[in-house]
């Protein structure tokens, strides 16, 4: 199995209500993809953080194997929601994936 995990900043012009919105939007629009996209084993987005966090959005998913991983990333639903639901609104991103 492999893991991909996402740690996103949202754009600082947002104001807090947009990015709830925004939040919530990343949220419903990467959870959706669950059996939507071969090899996708499970996906969770967390939006709630404690005010320590230095992030705003966490993608936890998890794939069959790297093939599954790498076909994700440029499945046609996925795409969709990165470029509509995430790319536009957050201005850094980390991330880390790995054999578990």
């Amino acid at each position: 199995m492999v893991k991909h995990v996402i740690l996103w900043q949202l754009k600082d012009e947002l104001s807090n209500e947009e990015k709830a919105s925004v939040k919530e939007g990343i949220k419903s629009g990467l959870e959706g993809l669950k059996g939507e996209i071969p090899g996708l084993i499970d996906i969770h987005v967390q939006i709630d953080c404690l005010d320590s966090s230095n992030a705003d959005v966490m993608l936890d998913s998890s794939f069959e194997d790297e093939a599954s991983l790498k076909g994700y990333a440029v499945h046609p639903k996925h795409v969709a929601v990165a470029e509509n639901n995430v790319k536009p609104y957050t201005k850094a991103r980390v991330c880390m994936d790995y054999n578990a």
